[in-house]
């Protein structure tokens, strides 16, 4: 009797093998890790992968191997099974938003149009493939580009569409939204 494989039965967006789909793949990070065992060292290569569809869909990937194309291999199908949507207001974040993740501390404020991604590192890959276009960041704490990449994910995860909170608020949504899509005396800003 033959082995059977319970992965081929699965539907494809289950298994995070969305090939037909364009995603943004970026590598954030790769580094050399050592594992001491009893002859000595054991080098291997930790990969860090963000996937985005640009418009509002991001995930954090880890891939572990002896070989660099192997971990990143890996780390792709973990970030395309780890995809995630968060909230935006267009290409704009809804409102400010401070995240932790062990020693890193991440703030992101949305910005007016035209400002671009004032981001460095690992914030500047998880915003870009989330499709933020316009924002104001600041790594606080610890430089660990890891813990920075999560901390980004877990201020986008925090974010609440306009909408709801509007509702939540019992206000209007304009009242809401950021200042610079507000309408003055019935005319766009």
């Amino acid at each position: 009797m033959g082995r059977r494989d319970n992965r081929s039965q699965r539907p494809r967006e289950q298994r995070g093998e969305e090939r037909g789909e364009e995603l943004d793949e970026r590598v954030v990070d790769i580094s050399r890790v050592a594992k001491v065992i009893k002859g000595g060292r054991r080098f291997a290569f930790r990969t860090v992968i963000v996937v985005g569809d640009n418009n509002g869909r991001v995930g954090i990937g880890v891939g572990k191997s002896r070989v660099v194309p192997d971990a990143i291999r890996k780390a792709t199908d973990r970030a395309r099974a780890n995809i995630k949507r968060v909230s935006l207001n267009g290409t704009i974040i809804p409102h400010e938003v401070v995240a932790r993740h062990g020693g890193a501390e991440v703030l992101l404020k949305p910005a007016s149009p035209g400002t671009g991604v004032i981001a460095g590192g690992g914030v500047r890959a998880v915003l870009e493939a989330a499709g933020v276009r316009d924002i104001l960041t600041k790594s606080m704490g610890s430089a660990n580009v890891l813990n920075v990449v999560y901390a980004t994910l877990k201020a986008l995860n925090q974010l609440k569409s306009v909408e709801t909170e509007a509702v939540r608020r019992g206000k209007d949504v304009a009242e809401v939204s950021p200042f610079w899509t507000r309408r003055k005396n019935g005319q766009p800003k």
